[in-house]
């Protein structure tokens, strides 16, 4: 904001703002008293209240006028596009229900066993399970190649005496 010139031309007498109050207080008690009017400026007519009741109401009656409806075809339109969108949804979004149990994640058979409490020990287990149809893919999630186990001996050489894979003695 700029601040104003000092010199803009208007000035006040000394000592004004200090004797105001009571400047204008010996002006107020100093007046006539004839500058305020007796009486009040305005009169109100006779019975003016008798009827003003009346005129009132007469005035607040409701005319019957005649009303035009409009059909508003919006909203069927609105609740038919919302009741299509919710049978869209229902049927893309609705879950896949298998029964197979090809389907189910090996993790989650893994998750169920270890979860469950079936009471049986792991040689009960052995005992169940016929040792001569089982396969060693069939324990394994992957298949060992020949290549990873030859390079699995090549790498632990060391222990080949323990494979003691060419022994003669039984």
């Amino acid at each position: 904001m700029k601040k104003g010139d000092k010199n803009s031309g208007f000035k006040i007498p000394e000592d004004y703002l200090d004797t105001f109050n009571d400047n204008l207080l010996n002006k107020i008690a100093s007046e006539d008293q004839s500058s305020i009017p007796k009486n009040e400026g305005f009169k109100i007519p006779e019975r003016y209240f008798n009827s003003l009741h009346k005129n009132i109401t007469s005035k607040l009656e409701e005319k019957p006028t005649k009303i035009i409806t409009l059909k508003s075809y919006k909203k069927y339109y609105y609740s038919a596009i919302s009741v299509a969108a919710v049978l869209l949804l229902f049927f893309t979004i609705q879950p896949k229900k298998s029964n197979n149990i090809s389907d189910l994640a090996s993790s989650e058979i893994d998750a169920y066993f270890e979860d469950t409490d079936l009471g049986l020990s792991t040689y009960e287990i052995a005992e169940v399970i016929p040792v001569d149809d089982l396969e060693l893919d069939d324990v394994l999630e992957t298949t060992i190649n020949d290549e990873d186990i030859v390079n699995y001996l090549d790498d632990n050489i060391d222990y080949i005496n323990e494979l003691n894979i060419e022994s003669d003695e039984y």
